[in-house]
């Protein structure tokens, strides 16, 4: 695997090995077994795979957080090369930010709600720096977990609005043992949190099987949200079952072919997101 650091390296790379079959998994470091299902989905479907390691920051709106955003390169090259990645774009703030990017993107209703709702100006950031790796690689396939599956909504749109020619591709949740969604911000947990942050999988999972046997979605929904409120490290921003195309809220489960349930939850000071597909 190689290992660059700027744009125009990185180009002359993927201009050297001579194909358009370019797989693409944006990261921001800190990798873990979903990252890695992401870049062996990419290596069995694109003669090349390209990664990024970027913490980007125009998509925090919490500056602690960005600070304490685990980093780990070193770590990430060696798991990146272990699961047949080709090429490692880890660049600096000043390669991707030669100058502060001002462009607003209309990224419609689903980038509105949820985490669009709690965390402003987050998914425009997102927008940036996504916008800017595609022009970048120039993939053909991109590749992103559907623990983000806000966010996937979110790229799919800026993709439509920009024309650009790449099939955004979502790979299933990777969990631990304990049900928790892999996540980079599990590192952040103290044992005790990582211990009660697996139980915010329980009730989603559980009320699947609950909706199935009959429930509606306003009890499904409170279904879930009493599941986590007795738990005192908990602080619940949302629990929202919405329409997949849309992600606005449903009353019904026959509103939509494709219904989701989103959660954003505090456990202790770090958020966490998770999501349970119904239909």
């Amino acid at each position: 695997m190689e290992i660059v650091r700027t744009i125009a390296d990185l180009q002359s790379k993927i201009k050297a090995a001579g194909t358009t079959e370019v797989g693409f998994v944006p990261t921001m470091g800190a990798l873990h077994e979903g990252h890695l299902s992401l870049i062996k989905r990419s290596v069995s479907e694109n003669v090349l795979t390209v990664a990024s390691v970027f913490v980007n920051p125009t998509q925090f709106n919490d500056p602690s957080d960005l600070e304490r955003y685990p980093r780990t390169p070193e770590a990430d090259c060696a798991l990146l090369a272990s699961a047949g990645c080709g090429i490692a774009f880890l660049p600096s703030v000043e390669e991707m930010y030669p100058e502060p990017d001002t462009r607003t993107f209309d990224l419609g209703t689903v980038a509105e709600v949820m985490e669009g709702r709690y965390r402003p100006g987050h998914f425009n950031g997102v927008a940036q720096i996504v916008s800017k790796l595609f022009y970048a690689v120039q993939p053909k396939r991109a590749y992103f977990g559907d623990k983000d599956f806000q966010q996937i909504a979110v790229i799919r749109s800026m993709v439509r609005s920009l024309n650009l020619p790449v099939e955004i591709i979502a790979c299933p949740i990777v969990r631990e043992a304990s049900g928790l969604a892999k996540s980079s911000r599990n590192t952040l947990l103290s044992a005790e949190e990582k211990t009660n942050a697996a139980l915010i999988s329980q009730p989603l999972s559980c009320s699947r099987e609950f909706m199935r046997q009959g429930a509606g979605v306003a009890e499904t929904a409170a279904f879930v949200t009493r599941g986590l409120q007795n738990e005192p490290l908990f602080r619940l921003d949302y629990y929202e079952i919405v329409a997949d195309d849309t992600l606005l809220p449903v009353k019904d489960w026959n509103e939509s072919a494709h219904i989701t349930g989103c959660i954003a939850v505090y456990c202790g000071k770090i958020r966490l997101i998770d999501n349970v597909h119904y239909k």
